[in-house]
């Protein structure tokens, strides 16, 4: 079991764990050896998560989550399989905690009367301005 929060824990066969070769760097290591990691983990179809922090984590996966519901991570940080792997579930276990955070509710708020009469001034001083670059007419008083 991996513990994410004292109510929260997600059975270790619902990962899955798949090693890849990793891009980038790293010489003749890189094309023999497959030392990055996929992570794959169903979101929708796991009994570990109750409804609002189900969508809340598909909200936060974003594009690394697929059209089925799967979650999928890939770490390549590092050039050791061990490494690799325990950087996938810390990421997850990462996000998961992200997602069970409840959003604090918005306030609404009115300017105060400051503010107001801070606009209203930089109004009429911008109407001055525009009055001034207007073309004077002349008049014979």
């Amino acid at each position: 079991m991996i513990y994410i929060t004292p109510a929260i824990k997600i059975d270790k066969n619902e990962i899955k764990l798949q090693f890849i070769k990793a891009s980038g760097p790293g010489g003749q290591n890189v094309n023999k050896l497959a030392t990055a990691v996929q992570l794959r983990f169903d979101v929708k179809n796991s009994p570990s998560f109750p409804d609002d922090v189900r969508t809340r984590l598909v909200r936060l996966a974003g594009r690394r989550i697929t059209e089925n519901g799967v979650l999928i991570i890939e770490a390549k940080r590092f050039r050791k399989q061990e490494q690799n792997r325990q950087d996938a579930i810390d990421r997850l276990i990462k996000l998961i905690r992200k997602a069970t955070e409840k959003p604090k509710a918005r306030i609404k708020t009115k300017p105060t009367l400051a503010s107001k009469k801070r606009i209203l001034a930089a109004k009429q001083h911008r109407r001055r301005i525009k009055k001034m670059r207007r073309s004077v007419s002349i008049s014979e008083d």
